[in-house]
Order: C-alpha cells, then sequence, then structure tokens
C-alpha cells in the first residue's frame, strides 16, 4: 500500500506585480494555512517520508510551514518539473518515488486535473474540483511500487481546505 498527500500550494503573494511567478512569496494568510495544513497532517498521522515539491519559492514556503509540525524530517526533493505541471509530469516524477508515504507539492491548474484523475472516486467535498490554495488530498493505492500507480486507482481517504481547519 502507498500513501499520496498532494497538496497545492498556499495563498501567494501578489504584493509586487514585477515579482516573477516563480519567485512570489506566500502572503501572511498562506504562511498560517500552511502551519494549520501541517497541524492538521500531524493530527491524523499523515506524514511522508518523501516531499517532491515545485522549485518555486511559493511551493517550497508551504512545506516549510508545514514541516515543523511533522515528526521527524522527510527527505524534501525539489522538482524543477513540477513546476507548473501537468498531470502527465506529476506521474512520471512520483513514479520515481520511494518513501510509503509522499508527499507532492505542487500547482494549479495541473494539481487538480491530476487530483481528479488520481483517483477513482472524488471525495463528497464540494471545493474538490476547484483545488483552492492549500488544498490537501490523502489519497491511498493498493500498489507495491510507485512505478505500480495507474489513473483512476486511487482510494480518496480524506481531503481538506485549509479555511475548514482554521482554529
Amino acid at each position: 500500500m502507498k500513501r499520496l498527500i498532494l497538496t497545492r500550494h498556499a495563498k501567494s503573494s501578489w504584493d509586487d506585480p514585477l515579482t516573477p511567478d516563480h519567485d512570489r512569496p506566500l502572503n501572511e494568510r498562506g504562511k498560517a494555512a500552511a502551519a494549520d495544513l501541517g497541524q492538521w497532517l500531524a493530527s491524523r498521522d499523515y506524514i511522508p517520508g518523501e516531499v517532491l515539491c515545485s522549485d518555486a519559492l511559493r511551493t517550497r514556503k508551504t512545506f516549510s510551514g508545514i514541516a515543523p509540525a511533522l515528526p521527524g524530517t522527510p527527505v524534501l526533493e525539489l522538482k524543477p518539473a513540477l513546476y507548473h505541471a501537468g498531470p502527465d509530469v506529476m506521474m512520471a516524477v512520483l513514479r520515481h518515488a520511494k518513501a510509503e508515504v509522499v508527499m507532492m507539492i505542487g500547482h494549479n491548474p495541473g494539481i487538480a486535473e491530476f487530483a481528479a484523475r488520481l483517483i477513482a472516486h472524488p471525495p463528497a467535498n464540494p471545493e474538490f474540483a476547484r483545488y483552492p490554495t492549500g488544498a490537501t488530498l490523502v489519497a491511498d493505492f493498493d500498489v507495491e511500487d510507485w512505478s505500480d500507480v495507474v489513473l483512476g486507482q486511487g482510494v480518496a481517504v480524506d481531503f481538506v481546505i485549509p479555511r475548514e481547519i482554521v482554529a
């Protein structure tokens, strides 16, 4: 059994319109949401052993906000290919994962489409199709190796958006 935690980056800042897209940081709401996501993941024992993360600043900062709540230190792999990747690229990156529980942090629109195509049945949450910032899907796959994952075989275990977990 393999488990994927698929997270869209938290809310980014648009304060400086001259900042290149790749270098946009998180805004204050995004920083808080990342910390909340970390607490939510830890409280449910959704603990990644490996994190596959776009190399954009906002995805890296999302993980930096999540990480303090996680026990241990998952292996962080920055993957430039995940920057604005579509589902095919995301699947190619996932198929090389090694840990039993893998977190992938990426961007829309690709991550929303990837999530929808990965699982057999979408979660009941009406926000799933939109996959807003910070949206996180937890899905299980009945496979021995990540290279065996195929679209449509995942089972949605959980799905949340940050505003649903803000204390």
